[in-house]
């Protein structure tokens, strides 16, 4: 997906963890909104960022940024379940 130049808004992030995790939605030329999250975590020269964006479009910011911080939620749950190892 690619953004426009529109401005971009950001959501107020949340902490899970050592996670912490912002949606951004982005208004599109056709009036449709875009999402993105970023999941950080560390400080410094630690840090690191990952950003997602995600393909599906919707009709208000709202539903963008919700979505965006259900998938980084999701992500970081993933994430902590323990690894089931294959023979």
């Amino acid at each position: 997906m690619i953004f426009n130049s529109n401005p971009t808004t950001a959501s107020d992030p949340i902490q899970m963890g050592k996670y912490r995790i912002a949606a951004c939605a982005c208004e599109l030329e056709d009036g449709a909104f875009a999402s993105q999250v970023s999941i950080a975590s560390g400080r410094g020269s630690a840090s690191t960022d990952r950003v997602m964006r995600f393909t599906p479009q919707f009709s208000t910011r709202a539903a963008a940024s919700g979505y965006a911080i259900e998938q980084g939620i999701q992500w970081v749950r993933d994430l902590a379940r323990p690894q089931l190892l294959t023979p």
